[in-house]
């Protein structure tokens, strides 16, 4: 599995992402091209090699023209994404970034989050941040993220809502669950667009899992302290077993829905891209026959899960917890049966040794086409594997 690894020593900021990124190979002309078609005014995005201490990574520099006091809500904000199609599950990441974001805010302010209006997140270079960040990890074919613990400063920061502390309200809200520490710089060293990305993303802090490291890459922050190299540092590589990948379960009980209704909630959550559905017969209040429903999903779209059970069901809330899963490494895999070629999976890591697991499709075509026992096909497609491995 592709995974990106987030080392954020000196602090993490939605310009220093986008640097780390472009440093690890990924294409800042092809970003530059896909995100002008924003049409944000005077855009433009530019990368140079820069050194911060020691140490060298690139800066990304953002350019917009921005109007003054402008402020923009959650549906402004996905608005101008919406101008341009976005590869599978990007634009999905996206709104869930500016959600989270959104709810912080409404939770700090006491407020709908859909009446929040962003200030210092709400800008253009703010949109680029984010959505160049999601895009490049898409380009990049990374599948699953985590970060380290997180440096953040201390002290104040004089914002549009006057002087606050540091980490400002925002970024300490979307931090609940991570690990901080600070060693007393007076700075505003973690963003909220930084941290909202590692809430969607990562979801919490964790140790560097085992990792065949393939590439590093530094992302250069506007700072350059002298006692510390203002960079975010990423690694990037193929982790055989996901010990640390974080997740998320959302569920919700239902006592009142139309049985017939279970499949085509379910199609529905795979489309949004869940991992897993299960469905389980509870008992409720006053001896209800019910269904607990159970979903399991990527920490980026667990927003979009949620938004999708409560409009294709009759629950009227959700469950939302965090939790780890341990995945066997796996790849796909073909062989010729008697009755043609069957598709499936190799599984193997982590003290299993190496299976196959024919796809269920293939053989049910098959039976359907020949009217073979569904066993033998089974049987069948596990002998080719063998004999060809």
């Amino acid at each position: 599995m592709k995974t990106l690894y987030f080392d954020v020593f000196a602090g993490i900021s939605g310009d220093m992402c986008l640097g780390a990124l472009i440093d690890l190979g990924c294409s800042g002309d092809e970003l530059r091209e896909t995100l002008s078609g924003m049409n944000i005014p005077g855009f433009d995005l530019t990368w140079e090699r820069v050194m911060r201490g020691p140490l060298s990574g690139i800066k990304a520099h953002v350019r917009v023209e921005e109007e003054h006091h402008v402020h923009r809500t959650l549906s402004d904000m996905l608005a101008i994404v919406d101008r341009i199609s976005w590869p599978a599950g990007v634009r999905e990441r996206i709104e869930s970034v500016f959600t989270v974001l959104a709810k912080a805010e409404g939770r700090i302010h006491n407020k709908p989050y859909d009446q929040i209006h962003f200030h210092e997140v709400g800008s253009y270079d703010a949109v680029i941040d984010i959505a160049g960040t999601l895009l490049a990890l898409h380009l990049l074919g990374v599948e699953n993220c985590a970060c380290s613990k997180i440096h953040v400063g201390e002290g104040f920061a004089q914002t549009r809502h006057g002087k606050l502390p540091l980490p400002v309200p925002a970024t300490a809200d979307l931090l609940q669950g991570f690990d901080l520490y600070s060693t007393g710089r007076a700075m505003e060293m973690a963003t909220p667009t930084g941290a909202a990305l590692l809430k969607v993303l990562a979801g919490q802090s964790s140790s560097l899992a085992a990792m065949t490291l393939e590439k590093i890459g530094y992302g250069a922050g506007t700072r350059d302290p002298k006692d510390l190299p203002g960079l975010l540092r990423v690694f990037l590589g193929e982790t055989g077993v996901s010990v640390n990948e974080a997740v998320s379960v959302v569920e919700a009980n239902i006592d009142d829905m139309n049985p017939e209704f279970f499949e085509p909630l379910m199609e529905k959550l795979f489309e949004a891209g869940a991992l897993d559905v299960s469905f389980a017969p509870i008992t409720m209040k006053k001896n209800r026959p019910a269904v607990l429903l159970s979903v399991i999903t990527s920490m980026a779209l667990r927003e979009k899960i949620a938004q999708t059970l409560l409009q294709h069901s009759t629950s009227i809330g959700v469950r939302m917890h965090a939790c780890e899963r341990r995945t066997l490494q796996r790849k796909s895999c073909e062989v010729q049966t008697p009755w043609g070629a069957v598709r499936g999976k190799i599984c193997w890591g982590h003290g299993v040794q190496e299976r196959f697991t024919p796809e269920y499709e293939d053989c049910h075509r098959i039976q359907l086409e020949t009217q073979t026992p569904l066993a033998r096909i089974y049987e069948e497609a596990l002998r080719a594997y063998w004999r060809q491995s």
